[in-house]
């Protein structure tokens, strides 16, 4: 087993042991962080663990159960001294779920982390070191494994700094499972788009992306785990998320100002990763996705 995967699987099995926090919490932004959940409790904990576990110490944590009566409810009850609220009610789904946490949330930056994924370890530290440094940034983001039942990691998922016309034409650049949006940013432009079933991180990352004066930032280092598993969402109805994806580039392409089209930035964005990685000497990962690319035709 690789160092990332033994790190990861450790991480997110290790016991919580809450440790004092530290007398001034003015070097760390707030963060908060929902997760939505309905019927997971063979991941819940999982993801409960991977967000305590990083022992941060401007942390506000939802979770907004659905209504689960797989023993759910349970599990959440035996975190709730370390959560700042939770809930077990009937919903709309997911989407609805993470608006209702983002409404009662009250930090700098937000984000969402469904109940079978994970954040990494030290990601929100990571998250706080470049706040520190670039703190007028709106979005933060970092890359992603894919993982499967077991916190195996299977593939890698590595992005570069942002660009709208890629997020549009190209597909998702961004990911919710290693992203931070300012709160302030969501209150002002609107939460998740609750008519939507399955790419909701992939529209409000449209949406921001389109807008002037809106900043991205990158960050080199992994933040987050997607979970391969039976009963996803991207298991399920991935009809929907083509549907929707579709939907999505039609709405927002139209504010975009460059006179390229659709095939000439698609052609752009594959050679943009192509020259970016090479730079970096990332041949590995460059054959790694050239074999994935092929083996899904």
């Amino acid at each position: 087993m690789s160092k990332a995967n033994q790190s990861l699987r450790s991480f997110v099995t290790r016991p919580y042991q809450p440790i004092a926090a530290p007398t001034t919490n003015q070097r760390y932004p707030k963060l908060t962080v929902v997760t939505p959940s309905f019927n997971q409790v063979e991941y819940l904990e999982r993801t409960i663990l991977s967000i305590l576990n990083q022992q941060y110490p401007n942390l506000e944590y939802f979770i907004m159960d659905g209504g689960s009566t797989d023993g759910s409810v349970d599990l959440i009850k035996q975190y709730e001294p370390y959560l700042a609220g939770w809930v077990s009610e009937k919903d709309q789904g997911q989407t609805d779920a993470i608006n209702k946490g983002f409404q009662r949330a009250t930090g700098d930056y937000v984000a969402f982390q469904n109940s079978d994924d994970v954040f990494t370890p030290d990601a929100f530290a990571n998250m706080a070191a470049a706040w520190s440094r670039h703190p007028d940034t709106d979005v933060f983001f970092g890359d992603m494994y894919i993982i499967d039942e077991q916190d195996v990691i299977l593939e890698e998922l590595r992005t570069l700094p942002f660009c709208a016309e890629c997020q549009i034409y190209e597909g998702m650049q961004v990911f919710n499972q290693s992203l931070f949006i300012r709160r302030s940013l969501l209150q002002e432009t609107g939460l998740l788009d609750e008519s939507l079933r399955f790419v909701i991180d992939y529209e409000i990352i449209t949406r921001l992306g389109v807008q002037a004066g809106v900043t991205f930032r990158r960050v080199d280092n992994f933040w987050g785990g997607f979970r391969l598993q039976p009963a996803a969402k991207s298991s399920t109805i991935q009809n929907v998320g083509v549907s929707e994806h579709k939907q999505i580039m039609d709405k927002y392409s139209p504010m975009l100002t460059s006179r390229w089209g659709k095939r000439a930035w698609k052609t752009y964005c594959r050679v943009r990763k192509l020259v970016a990685f090479a730079f970096m000497g990332e041949w590995g990962y460059i054959r790694h996705r050239f074999q994935l690319s092929r083996s899904r035709k």
